[in-house]
């Protein structure tokens, strides 16, 4: 489904804005989406590849919440490599991963989705959670994905979208557009950064639109698990 607003902000050096607000990123997560955030990441572990030892590449790590959560959900990954192109919110995911103790089995490294610094083939699951809408590139960010991925491989992408509700997308809409980017302004001290957050969602494509990415990318078998009446969504697929 197309979005319905078609005016999209930019997304150049979108990275700059996040390494403003890194500090309260975690914290306003957790907060903005009445702790939702969570349950989504833990459904999302219900989807990784069998196998153990896994091989685990999250795009667009931010603070490595991610990663670090599939970690403790799953057990099985053996190694796992963040990239993202905000050196503050890689701070802070390093901070993290050495506090846990895990800096033998976690790597992050700064890196552009459109081009990513690992080797083909390399990774048993491939991750981006409420990043792939700042890709300057969406099909070539899915593509280097693909590429990363090992034969078999299977990507996550776990993406904001727009219930299909009329009423619930009002009540939704009245939300991202009003409450959310005055409760993130004040708390993280950049209004912009949440007002971008909304504008983001409203025109990124979603549903058989995003999956028609994916397919043009290379991964089959790509489907659609719409959450919380389609505020998120997640899209899986494989190589």
């Amino acid at each position: 489904m197309a979005p319905e607003n078609n005016e999209s902000p930019s997304r150049v050096r979108v990275w700059q804005m996040f390494d403003r607000i890194a500090g309260r990123y975690d914290l306003l997560n957790r907060l903005l989406s009445l702790g939702r955030d969570i349950a989504w990441r833990k459904r999302m572990a219900k989807f990784l590849p069998e196998g153990e030892e896994l091989r685990l590449l999250d795009v667009a790590t931010g603070t490595a919440d991610v990663m670090l959560f599939l970690n403790e959900a799953c057990g099985r990954i053996g190694a796992g490599v963040g990239v993202d192109m905000s050196f503050g919110m890689l701070s802070h995911g390093v901070e993290k991963v050495r506090k846990r103790e895990l800096t033998h089995q976690f790597q992050l490294v700064r890196g552009d989705a459109c081009g990513l610094p690992v080797r083909a083939n390399a990774f048993d699951v491939a991750t981006i959670s409420f990043g792939i809408r700042n890709v300057l590139d969406v099909e070539a960010g899915l593509r280097e994905m693909h590429r990363a991925l090992r034969p078999g491989g299977r990507v996550m992408v776990l993406e904001f979208s727009l219930p299909r509700n009329a009423f619930i997308r009002w009540g939704y809409l009245r939300y991202f557009r009003h409450v959310l980017p005055r409760v993130g302004g004040l708390v993280s001290g950049d209004m912009a950064a949440y007002r971008y957050l909304n504008q983001t969602v409203e025109t990124f494509p979603f549903g058989e639109a995003f999956l028609d990415l994916m397919r043009s990318a290379g991964f089959r078998e790509a489907h659609a698990l719409p959450y919380t009446f389609g505020i998120a969504t997640l899209y899986i697929g494989d190589k």
